[in-house]
């Protein structure tokens, strides 16, 4: 008598396999696509633009708040954050991403409302995985040195503003430095929100990099030696 065994399930929608983790990629990462240029226009009332945005901002971090609580317990309980949640989290951090490269002039178009991927500077964030329940546990006080560095680095980003909206205005383009540190800056702010909203459990990278520095160019192959004449 054989016995077969039984058929192996396709994961849940809402619970994905598990995918061995890239050790060089972080799963949240920022992608910047910005061509530099910037409308006069826009960069002179960038301030008034943006009131709207901030405003709906402010209404989705109220529903992201008592999401969070719900996320929490869930993710507490499962070891992994549920897709349902996973997705309005993502939404809302590119959203703030999208708003905060607006503002701060590392980005020219005027953002959606709805988070939706494609911006100059937007995040791509990897499906849940499973999450140590340790580190789900004490994410409050694990967060609070990201917290602090993403607090720094916002004074930063007011700097870039501040000489970015002169020389936009008078260029209407945004030094290529002036961006990048923008959105080093910016890039930071997305890993310590996703990392608070249980997005992931892989902590915030810190480094001018994305997430891994770049390694070492290889060294040229050695020649052999030519043979001698006889």
């Amino acid at each position: 008598m054989v016995f077969e065994p039984p058929p192996i399930e396709p994961p849940a929608p809402w619970e994905p396999a598990d995918q061995p983790p890239d050790p060089n990629r972080h799963p949240i990462r920022v992608v910047v696509t910005d061509d530099l240029r910037r409308s006069r226009l826009t960069v002179g009332f960038r301030l008034l633009l943006s009131i709207p945005l901030w405003i709906w901002l402010v209404i989705w971090s109220i529903g992201a708040f008592f999401a969070a609580i719900v996320n929490w317990f869930l993710t507490l309980i499962k070891g992994r954050s549920p897709l349902s949640l996973h997705d309005f989290f993502a939404s809302y951090i590119r959203f703030t991403t999208h708003l905060h490269a607006y503002f701060f002039f590392a980005a020219d178009p005027y953002p959606s409302f709805t988070g939706k991927p494609g911006y100059p500077v937007d995040v791509e964030i990897d499906p849940p995985e499973r999450q140590n329940r340790w580190k789900t546990l004490f994410r409050l006080f694990l967060a609070l040195p990201a917290f602090l560095i993403s607090g720094t680095l916002s004074w930063v980003l007011f700097l870039v503003a501040i000489f970015g909206w002169f020389v936009g205005l008078f260029l209407g383009r945004m030094p290529l430095g002036l961006r990048n540190l923008g959105a080093y800056a910016i890039r930071y702010s997305a890993e310590t929100n996703a990392y608070f909203f249980l997005l992931t459990d892989v902590y915030p990278y810190s480094g001018p990099w994305e997430f891994a520095p770049p390694q070492p160019a290889p060294p040229p192959p050695e020649l052999e030696p030519e043979p001698a004449f006889t």
